[in-house]
Protein backbone atom coordinates (compact mmCIF):
# COMPACT_ATOMS: atom_id res chain seq x y z
CA UNK A 1 0.00 0.00 0.00
CA UNK A 2 1.20 3.47 -1.12
CA UNK A 3 0.58 6.45 1.14
CA UNK A 4 0.66 9.90 -0.69
CA UNK A 5 1.26 12.98 0.22
CA UNK A 6 0.12 15.88 -2.08
CA UNK A 7 1.93 18.91 -1.41
CA UNK A 8 1.18 22.47 -2.08
CA UNK A 9 3.55 25.52 -2.50
CA UNK A 10 1.45 27.04 0.59
CA UNK A 11 2.84 24.41 2.78
CA UNK A 12 5.87 25.63 2.66
CA UNK A 13 6.71 28.83 5.07
CA UNK A 14 9.84 30.58 6.71
CA UNK A 15 8.63 28.71 9.83
CA UNK A 16 9.55 24.69 10.02
CA UNK A 17 6.47 23.09 9.86
CA UNK A 18 6.46 19.23 10.37
CA UNK A 19 4.67 17.28 8.16
CA UNK A 20 4.66 13.90 8.90
CA UNK A 21 6.41 11.83 11.14
CA UNK A 22 6.52 7.52 11.82
CA UNK A 23 8.63 5.48 13.62
CA UNK A 24 11.38 5.03 10.14
CA UNK A 25 10.99 9.03 8.52
CA UNK A 26 10.44 13.56 9.64
CA UNK A 27 9.18 15.13 6.67
CA UNK A 28 9.35 18.96 7.63
CA UNK A 29 8.75 22.07 5.10
CA UNK A 30 10.21 25.28 4.72
CA UNK A 31 10.68 28.23 2.84
CA UNK A 32 13.84 29.72 2.36
CA UNK A 33 14.64 33.66 2.41
CA UNK A 34 15.31 33.95 -1.12
CA UNK A 35 11.64 32.04 -1.25
CA UNK A 36 12.46 28.67 -2.51
CA UNK A 37 10.79 26.08 -0.93
CA UNK A 38 12.82 23.19 0.80
CA UNK A 39 11.81 19.63 1.68
CA UNK A 40 13.96 17.78 4.80
CA UNK A 41 13.75 14.01 4.86
CA UNK A 42 15.28 12.81 7.88
CA UNK A 43 15.89 8.96 8.89
CA UNK A 44 18.13 7.02 11.05
CA UNK A 45 21.05 7.84 9.18
CA UNK A 46 20.69 11.62 8.76
CA UNK A 47 18.89 13.82 5.98
CA UNK A 48 18.62 15.00 2.42
CA UNK A 49 17.27 18.59 1.98
CA UNK A 50 15.19 18.81 -1.12
CA UNK A 51 13.90 21.56 -3.66
CA UNK A 52 11.05 20.18 -5.01
CA UNK A 53 9.38 23.06 -7.27
CA UNK A 54 13.53 24.29 -8.29
CA UNK A 55 14.69 20.99 -10.62
CA UNK A 56 13.95 18.55 -7.65
CA UNK A 57 17.54 19.40 -6.58
CA UNK A 58 18.98 17.81 -3.55
CA UNK A 59 20.23 20.61 -1.64
CA UNK A 60 21.72 19.37 1.16
CA UNK A 61 22.80 15.64 1.93
CA UNK A 62 24.13 14.35 5.50
CA UNK A 63 24.65 11.31 6.77
CA UNK A 64 26.74 9.44 9.59
CA UNK A 65 27.78 12.92 10.46
CA UNK A 66 29.06 13.59 7.28
CA UNK A 67 28.28 16.11 4.53
CA UNK A 68 28.33 14.75 1.21
CA UNK A 69 27.63 17.94 -0.68
CA UNK A 70 30.62 20.33 -2.16
CA UNK A 71 32.04 23.31 -0.42
CA UNK A 72 30.58 26.51 -2.27
CA UNK A 73 29.69 29.97 -1.71
CA UNK A 74 26.12 29.90 -1.43
CA UNK A 75 24.30 30.46 1.84
CA UNK A 76 20.74 29.49 0.38
CA UNK A 77 19.49 28.28 -3.09
CA UNK A 78 18.74 31.63 -5.39
CA UNK A 79 16.53 32.07 -8.31
CA UNK A 80 18.06 32.50 -11.54
CA UNK A 81 18.83 31.43 -15.35
CA UNK A 82 21.24 28.64 -15.40
CA UNK A 83 22.60 26.69 -12.52
CA UNK A 84 25.41 28.73 -11.99
CA UNK A 85 22.97 31.11 -10.25
CA UNK A 86 23.20 28.79 -7.76
CA UNK A 87 25.83 26.58 -7.47
CA UNK A 88 25.68 25.15 -4.12
CA UNK A 89 23.81 21.79 -4.10
CA UNK A 90 24.32 18.46 -3.30
CA UNK A 91 22.87 16.70 -6.87
CA UNK A 92 20.67 18.08 -9.80
CA UNK A 93 19.34 16.86 -13.27
CA UNK A 94 21.44 18.40 -16.24
CA UNK A 95 19.64 18.40 -19.33
CA UNK A 96 17.12 16.84 -21.06
CA UNK A 97 17.40 18.81 -24.12
CA UNK A 98 20.82 20.13 -23.91
CA UNK A 99 24.13 19.25 -21.24
CA UNK A 100 27.29 20.14 -20.43
CA UNK A 101 29.26 23.08 -21.11
CA UNK A 102 28.08 25.37 -24.59
CA UNK A 103 30.63 26.12 -26.86
CA UNK A 104 30.93 29.16 -28.87
CA UNK A 105 29.26 27.88 -31.41
CA UNK A 106 26.09 26.03 -29.19
CA UNK A 107 23.24 28.48 -27.82
CA UNK A 108 21.89 26.52 -25.06
CA UNK A 109 22.32 27.26 -21.31
CA UNK A 110 25.08 25.97 -18.91
CA UNK A 111 24.08 22.08 -18.13
CA UNK A 112 20.53 22.72 -19.98
CA UNK A 113 16.88 23.49 -18.87
CA UNK A 114 16.00 20.93 -16.38
CA UNK A 115 18.54 21.97 -13.63
CA UNK A 116 16.40 25.00 -12.92
CA UNK A 117 13.01 23.79 -14.19
CA UNK A 118 9.41 25.02 -12.22
CA UNK A 119 8.27 21.85 -11.71
CA UNK A 120 4.24 22.84 -11.20
CA UNK A 121 3.22 19.26 -9.22
CA UNK A 122 5.01 17.57 -6.48
CA UNK A 123 4.37 15.15 -3.69
CA UNK A 124 5.29 12.26 -1.46
CA UNK A 125 4.86 8.59 -1.76
CA UNK A 126 5.77 6.54 1.39
CA UNK A 127 5.63 2.67 0.87
CA UNK A 128 6.93 0.09 3.31
CA UNK A 129 10.44 1.05 4.75
CA UNK A 130 11.10 3.48 2.01
CA UNK A 131 9.65 7.16 1.03
CA UNK A 132 9.47 9.37 -2.56
CA UNK A 133 9.80 12.97 -2.82
CA UNK A 134 8.19 12.71 -6.64
CA UNK A 135 7.52 15.77 -8.99
CA UNK A 136 6.52 16.79 -12.49
CA UNK A 137 7.36 19.39 -15.06
CA UNK A 138 6.46 19.64 -18.71
CA UNK A 139 8.48 21.45 -21.13
CA UNK A 140 6.51 22.93 -24.30
CA UNK A 141 7.28 25.36 -26.81
CA UNK A 142 6.23 26.76 -29.95
CA UNK A 143 7.85 25.05 -32.74
CA UNK A 144 10.00 23.24 -30.75
CA UNK A 145 10.09 20.75 -27.85
CA UNK A 146 7.47 19.38 -25.82
CA UNK A 147 7.92 16.50 -23.51
CA UNK A 148 7.45 15.75 -19.48
CA UNK A 149 9.87 14.84 -16.86
CA UNK A 150 8.96 13.10 -13.92
CA UNK A 151 11.91 13.21 -11.22
CA UNK A 152 12.12 11.31 -8.06
CA UNK A 153 14.50 10.47 -4.95
CA UNK A 154 13.93 7.53 -3.02
CA UNK A 155 15.31 7.02 0.58
CA UNK A 156 14.97 4.48 2.85
CA UNK A 157 14.72 3.27 6.52
CA UNK A 158 17.89 3.20 8.26
CA UNK A 159 20.12 3.13 4.92
CA UNK A 160 22.33 6.35 3.86
CA UNK A 161 22.42 5.59 0.36
CA UNK A 162 19.15 6.50 -2.17
CA UNK A 163 17.86 6.60 -5.31
CA UNK A 164 17.65 9.63 -7.68
CA UNK A 165 15.50 8.78 -10.90
CA UNK A 166 14.38 10.78 -13.70
CA UNK A 167 11.53 9.65 -16.22
CA UNK A 168 11.33 11.80 -19.36
CA UNK A 169 8.78 11.58 -22.41
CA UNK A 170 7.89 12.93 -25.78
CA UNK A 171 5.02 14.16 -25.85
CA UNK A 172 5.68 16.11 -29.35
CA UNK A 173 4.71 14.47 -32.66
CA UNK A 174 8.24 14.84 -33.92
CA UNK A 175 11.44 13.28 -32.95
CA UNK A 176 13.29 14.82 -29.45
CA UNK A 177 17.02 14.94 -29.09
CA UNK A 178 18.01 13.74 -25.59
CA UNK A 179 20.95 15.00 -23.50
CA UNK A 180 21.14 13.80 -19.37
CA UNK A 181 23.68 13.82 -16.54
CA UNK A 182 23.25 13.12 -13.30
CA UNK A 183 25.28 15.82 -11.66
CA UNK A 184 26.41 14.58 -8.15
CA UNK A 185 28.80 17.60 -6.40
CA UNK A 186 30.42 14.89 -3.87
CA UNK A 187 32.65 16.62 -1.03
CA UNK A 188 36.15 16.94 -1.69
CA UNK A 189 38.24 15.09 1.14
CA UNK A 190 42.01 15.13 0.90
CA UNK A 191 43.65 12.01 0.58
CA UNK A 192 40.31 10.43 -0.34
CA UNK A 193 41.45 7.44 -2.47
CA UNK A 194 38.95 6.85 -6.06
CA UNK A 195 38.17 3.34 -7.22
CA UNK A 196 35.62 1.75 -9.44
CA UNK A 197 34.97 -1.67 -11.48
CA UNK A 198 36.30 -0.74 -14.60
CA UNK A 199 40.06 0.38 -15.15
CA UNK A 200 41.76 2.99 -14.23
CA UNK A 201 42.85 4.03 -17.41
CA UNK A 202 39.53 3.77 -19.22
CA UNK A 203 39.19 7.73 -18.24
CA UNK A 204 41.04 9.95 -20.18
CA UNK A 205 41.97 13.89 -19.53
CA UNK A 206 39.94 16.30 -20.80
CA UNK A 207 41.62 17.96 -23.69
CA UNK A 208 39.52 20.87 -24.55
CA UNK A 209 39.38 23.86 -21.97
CA UNK A 210 35.64 25.72 -21.59
CA UNK A 211 35.39 29.54 -21.38
CA UNK A 212 34.83 29.20 -17.41
CA UNK A 213 38.14 27.71 -17.29
CA UNK A 214 41.21 29.86 -16.74
CA UNK A 215 44.44 28.01 -17.07
CA UNK A 216 47.71 28.77 -15.16
CA UNK A 217 50.73 27.76 -15.89
CA UNK A 218 51.09 25.32 -13.08
CA UNK A 219 48.10 23.94 -13.89
CA UNK A 220 49.20 22.95 -17.40
CA UNK A 221 52.62 21.68 -16.40
CA UNK A 222 50.73 19.70 -13.87
CA UNK A 223 48.28 18.29 -16.62
CA UNK A 224 50.73 17.58 -18.95
CA UNK A 225 52.55 14.79 -16.91
CA UNK A 226 48.50 13.39 -15.81
CA UNK A 227 47.22 10.48 -16.71
CA UNK A 228 44.94 9.11 -14.11
CA UNK A 229 43.65 10.39 -10.82
CA UNK A 230 43.43 8.09 -7.98
CA UNK A 231 44.56 9.46 -4.63
CA UNK A 232 43.09 13.61 -3.96
CA UNK A 233 46.76 14.42 -2.50
CA UNK A 234 47.93 17.21 -4.70
CA UNK A 235 44.82 19.65 -3.97
CA UNK A 236 47.27 23.16 -4.90
CA UNK A 237 46.72 21.10 -8.42
CA UNK A 238 43.24 21.02 -8.96
CA UNK A 239 42.28 24.47 -9.66
CA UNK A 240 40.83 24.70 -12.05
CA UNK A 241 39.36 22.60 -12.50
CA UNK A 242 40.45 18.75 -13.52
CA UNK A 243 38.41 16.90 -15.68
CA UNK A 244 38.31 13.48 -16.91
CA UNK A 245 35.84 11.70 -19.28
CA UNK A 246 35.01 8.23 -19.54
CA UNK A 247 33.06 6.68 -22.62
CA UNK A 248 31.32 3.24 -23.89
CA UNK A 249 31.23 1.98 -20.24
CA UNK A 250 29.54 -0.72 -21.22
CA UNK A 251 32.40 -2.59 -22.69
CA UNK A 252 33.77 -3.13 -19.20
CA UNK A 253 30.39 -3.79 -16.68
CA UNK A 254 26.57 -3.63 -17.29
CA UNK A 255 26.55 -2.72 -14.15
CA UNK A 256 29.02 0.30 -12.86
CA UNK A 257 30.32 1.12 -9.28
CA UNK A 258 32.36 4.12 -8.18
CA UNK A 259 34.09 4.55 -4.94
CA UNK A 260 35.55 7.43 -3.21
CA UNK A 261 37.03 6.00 0.32
CA UNK A 262 38.06 8.29 3.25
CA UNK A 263 40.84 8.09 5.41
CA UNK A 264 38.56 7.98 8.07
CA UNK A 265 37.17 4.83 7.33
CA UNK A 266 33.87 5.89 4.93
CA UNK A 267 33.23 5.30 1.51
CA UNK A 268 31.26 7.89 -0.68
CA UNK A 269 29.32 5.36 -4.02
CA UNK A 270 27.44 5.71 -7.19
CA UNK A 271 25.96 2.43 -9.35
CA UNK A 272 24.01 2.73 -12.15
CA UNK A 273 23.11 0.81 -15.07
CA UNK A 274 25.53 1.24 -18.26
CA UNK A 275 22.38 0.48 -20.04
CA UNK A 276 21.04 3.81 -19.07
CA UNK A 277 24.10 5.49 -18.54
CA UNK A 278 27.38 4.85 -20.73
CA UNK A 279 29.48 7.86 -20.53
CA UNK A 280 31.23 9.91 -17.11
CA UNK A 281 32.69 12.61 -16.09
CA UNK A 282 35.26 13.03 -13.18
CA UNK A 283 35.32 16.46 -12.14
CA UNK A 284 38.16 17.87 -9.31
CA UNK A 285 38.25 21.52 -8.25
CA UNK A 286 39.78 23.08 -5.00
CA UNK A 287 40.00 26.88 -4.92
CA UNK A 288 38.94 29.66 -2.30
CA UNK A 289 35.69 29.40 -2.80
CA UNK A 290 34.64 25.96 -4.20
CA UNK A 291 36.00 22.55 -3.45
CA UNK A 292 34.69 19.35 -4.77
CA UNK A 293 35.19 15.90 -5.84
CA UNK A 294 32.38 14.53 -8.10
CA UNK A 295 34.08 11.06 -8.51
CA UNK A 296 31.96 10.17 -11.41
CA UNK A 297 28.44 12.06 -13.28
CA UNK A 298 26.78 9.56 -14.78
CA UNK A 299 25.87 10.39 -18.57
CA UNK A 300 24.24 9.42 -21.35
CA UNK A 301 27.23 11.49 -23.84
CA UNK A 302 29.99 14.04 -22.88
CA UNK A 303 29.62 17.23 -20.67
CA UNK A 304 30.97 19.47 -23.83
CA UNK A 305 27.53 20.67 -25.62
CA UNK A 306 25.01 19.80 -27.26
CA UNK A 307 26.37 20.36 -30.97
CA UNK A 308 29.87 18.03 -29.47
CA UNK A 309 27.54 15.49 -28.43
CA UNK A 310 25.58 15.78 -32.16
CA UNK A 311 28.90 15.64 -33.92
CA UNK A 312 30.32 12.57 -31.77
CA UNK A 313 27.13 10.70 -32.65
CA UNK A 314 26.46 10.38 -28.58
CA UNK A 315 23.09 12.32 -28.77
CA UNK A 316 19.92 10.44 -28.40
CA UNK A 317 17.01 11.11 -30.26
CA UNK A 318 13.59 10.36 -28.59
CA UNK A 319 10.81 9.13 -30.51
CA UNK A 320 7.48 10.50 -30.51
CA UNK A 321 6.44 9.19 -27.46
CA UNK A 322 8.78 7.42 -26.12
CA UNK A 323 10.10 7.21 -23.00
CA UNK A 324 13.08 7.00 -21.19
CA UNK A 325 13.90 6.39 -17.72
CA UNK A 326 17.27 6.69 -15.63
CA UNK A 327 18.10 5.51 -12.00
CA UNK A 328 20.87 6.33 -9.99
CA UNK A 329 22.36 4.69 -6.50
CA UNK A 330 24.45 7.44 -4.56
CA UNK A 331 25.42 7.94 -0.83
CA UNK A 332 27.34 6.10 2.17
CA UNK A 333 28.44 2.55 1.35
CA UNK A 334 27.94 0.06 4.49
Amino acid sequence: MITKISLIPELFQKVPLELYSNENFTITTSRFNSDIECLMIKNSRGFITVLPYYGQMIWDAQFDGLSLKMDNMFSQPQYGNDITDTYGCFAFHSGLLNNGCPSEEDNHIMHGEMACAKLSKAWIEIQNNSLSICGEYEYIKGFGAHYIARPSITLKANSAIFDIKMQVTNLSGFEMPLQYMCHLNYAYVNNAILEQNIPDNAFKLRKTIPSHVHPTEKWLDFTKKLTNLTTLNEPDFYDPEIVFLVDNLNQYTNSAEFYMKLPQGKCFVTRFSTKQFNHGTRWILNNKDQKVAAFILPATCRPEGFLAAKKNGTLIMLKSGETRKFIVTTGIDD
